[in-house]
């Protein structure tokens, strides 16, 4: 009985277990098959069509944002496609999202709006070509004048000011393609050089591409244009090609090449930086520097002042100096050349030049060469005093040591442009009375009215009209500057200021001296500047905000058609518009006198010289 019951137990247990090996025996045989398929290639019939970017025609109802100044050209979804890759101009890959149906009449519309609202995408065309006889129509409306605001642009112009303009203004299309196709596969193989160079296997291409590289640099370090290239370099382009898709070709560890870019990356991005500070360094160091003929003329001229200095003596116009009846106009300048333009557009068109009488203020330095320029020149009937700031006796206390004499001084000034289209940051320059304009009621204390202008200005109409000019009662005229306001300025000003008050624009201004000295104009400047300046070191903020505070309440603000402001840094002034101005202003790093002025602007500014002229001969002064 034991056996027998032993047999039929040993002979039921198979069946029991039968039906887990079959299908343990099941998935074995699949594990085996799954790589044999994708071995054989197999997979590509399972291939889905989501990822297939290249093969599928674009719908003709797409849409395109076209950016100039990035180069990047985005090619969107139609409605029947759910999920596309986006083909860039640069090796970027970009995944557009997938959505609903109804996107392109809801969400596209807020995309447009968005748009319309961002600063640095105004200009951003959109575009909904249907056929392709509308699609030209469609690019041509989107090249039409298209200029995009980039952020980079902003801040260029915020920290460097004009260079940014002037950068903009004389970059060069790259022409030298093949000197440019050299630095691209250099770049490259440098990239791969490291990883080759550690495989023991390609000693051989590791040397060539050595070789070739060495030859590159020594090439590209000697030449920057086509013209100076050896001839045998271009056949060099195909055999560096070759070692670069060899050495493309080879298992190599993605992660030394990808360091390897980064690094490059870093250098050339360093490098970059470095040439724009420089450039900027250099751009200011030139317009700041008097330029070397203008110097060699200030020094011919003192040289003749001293050679005969009795033939320079003034004669007795003592009487004509100091008549009120007279205009008078008074200029602020180191510049020989900048303050005899002023003169002399002022006198060429005015109807009486007998009554005009002009003071130039100056410098120490200066003052010998001034003097023999206005003396051996003429200017009509116009009387020239020129006058050495340094030395005036004034027996006041404003020559102490508050207020130590100055020419004016030209600042850039940057504040956020806010309109319906767009905010964005806006450069520009202006200037504010000196010290020294504050000692005029005491310097030419028999006169009632005075006209200050800058040496950067050039007067293109009568200024007669500005003697019978009625101020109602205020001390200064000038043209208002709204596009900056008090309130604007980041500077503790006080409590009792208006911030909603224009700042006012310095160069061409109407004083009324009698007025001045009833309103105690000087005493108040004094005041406010030590108020502001308390703890030190801050002199010159505070001799700038003080003159805007000064004059508050007491500026009477003149039509602005009376001076067009800008010729020494904006670019996009309308020719005739600049010719029909009564006074142009080249405020700004850009002056005409500079080889860096605006050369469309430079011909209303030398038609006032005479090229001819024996001293600008010798130094060779070509304005």
């Amino acid at each position: 009985m034991k056996g027998g019951g032993g047999g039929a137990s040993s002979y039921t247990l198979p069946r029991r277990w039968r039906g887990p090996v079959i299908a343990v025996l099941a998935l074995v045989f699949l594990s085996m098959l799954v790589p044999l398929v994708f071995m054989l290639g197999l997979f590509k019939s399972f291939h889905s069509s989501v990822f297939d970017t290249e093969s599928r025609p674009l719908d003709s109802n797409r849409l395109r944002v076209i950016d100039q100044h990035v180069g990047v050209v985005t090619k969107n979804y139609t409605e029947q496609e759910e999920t596309k890759h986006v083909d860039v101009d640069q090796p970027v890959r970009v995944t557009v999202p997938t959505h609903p149906k109804d996107f392109k009449s809801n969400s596209y519309k807020e995309a447009e709006n968005k748009t319309k609202s961002s600063p640095l995408l105004t200009n951003i065309s959109f575009s909904h070509p249907e056929t392709n006889n509308s699609r030209q129509s469609g690019r041509n409306e989107v090249s039409k004048n298209m200029e995009v605001i980039t952020e980079s642009e902003q801040l260029c112009a915020l920290k460097y000011g004009s260079y940014c303009l002037w950068r903009i203004e004389h970059k060069e299309k790259m022409k030298d393609f093949v000197v440019k196709r050299m630095k691209d596969q250099l770049y490259v193989a440098r990239a791969y050089y490291p990883s080759i160079a550690k495989l023991p296997a390609l000693d051989k291409l590791s040397l060539e591409m050595k070789q070739n590289i060495q030859e590159y640099e020594r090439v590209l370090s000697e030449t920057s244009t086509d013209i100076d290239l050896p001839s045998h370099m271009r056949k060099k382009l195909q055999k560096m090609d070759d070692v670069i898709a060899r050495a493309k070709s080879y298992p190599v560890d993605c992660n030394n090449v990808d360091k390897k870019f980064r690094q490059l990356v870093d250098l050339t991005e360093d490098e970059a930086n470095f040439h724009a500070k420089q450039s900027a360094f250099l751009y200011q160091l030139t317009v700041l520097t008097m330029p070397k003929s203008l110097h060699c003329l200030s020094m011919r001229l003192t040289v003749e002042y001293f050679k005969s200095p009795s033939l320079y003596m003034e004669q007795s116009l003592t009487e004509t100096y100091m008549n009120p009846e007279l205009q008078h106009y008074v200029i602020f300048s180191k510049n020989i050349l900048a303050s005899s333009v002023v003169v002399n557009s002022t006198v060429f068109h005015a109807k009486d030049s007998r009554n005009q009488v002009f003071h130039v203020l100056t410098d120490k330095q200066n003052y010998f060469a001034m003097k023999v320029w206005f003396f051996s020149n003429t200017f009509r009937d116009a009387t020239v005093q020129v006058l050495n700031i340094e030395d005036l006796e004034i027996n006041t206390q404003e020559k102490g040591s508050l207020l130590q004499v100055s020419l004016p001084e030209e600042f850039r000034v940057s504040f956020h442009d806010v309109s319906p289209s767009m905010s964005q940051i806006v450069t520009d320059y202006m200037s504010t009375f000196s010290n020294s304009h504050y000692l005029l009621p005491k310097i030419f204390h028999t006169l009632k009215k005075v006209v200050v202008l800058d040496d950067d200005l050039v007067v293109q109409r009568d200024l007669s009209a500005l003697w019978s000019l009625d101020m109602e009662g205020k001390v200064n005229g000038a043209v208002q500057f709204c596009s900056l306001r008090l309130g604007q300025i980041k500077y503790n000003l006080g409590k009792n200021v208006d911030r909603n008050a224009c700042a006012w624009l310095s160069g061409f201004n109407v004083i009324d001296l009698v007025r001045w000295r009833d309103q105690a104009v000087t005493k108040t400047y004094q005041g406010l500047v030590q108020e502001l300046d308390r703890d030190g070191g801050r002199l010159k903020a505070a001799t700038v905000f003080s003159s805007f505070l000064t004059f508050q309440g007491l500026v009477h603000a003149l039509d602005d058609t009376w001076v067009l402001p800008g010729l020494g840094h904006k670019y996009s002034l309308d020719l005739e518009t600049v010719k029909n101005a009564a006074v142009l202003h080249f405020n700004g790093n850009r002056k005409p006198w500079l080889e860096l002025g605006i050369s469309k602007y430079k011909s209303f500014w030398r038609k006032y010289l005479n090229p001819e002229h024996r001293f600008l001969s010798d130094c060779n002064v070509n304005p």
